[in-house]
């Protein structure tokens, strides 16, 4: 699964978009010296997402929207057509 896919399924299932999870963690004060533990157990409790999905988001958290380009169309099931995550929602 690419990472865009990650964070597609995360909406898919909670109804709320990348940014949307990024405006929350910053609200309660998560940002990029947050421990990943600590993002990772506020998901699950208040979203029940499992541990992939929310490292996913702790990710973006942490580092913002773009990815390495070694995974940029790889061919693989891994794979994402751009270096830069979409983070305002799923495209219609």
């Amino acid at each position: 699964m690419s990472f865009q896919a990650y964070l597609d399924n995360i909406e898919a299932k909670t109804g709320k978009a990348p940014q949307q999870f990024i405006d929350e963690a910053h609200a309660r004060g998560y940002g990029a010296d947050t421990k990943s533990g600590e993002i990772v157990q506020w998901l699950a409790d208040e979203y029940k997402l499992g541990r992939g999905h929310a490292m996913a988001l702790v990710h973006i958290l942490k580092h913002g929207a773009t990815i390495s380009d070694k995974h940029v169309n790889t061919g693989t099931a891994h794979s994402d057509p751009s270096s830069t995550l979409r983070l305002s929602g799923k495209e219609k």
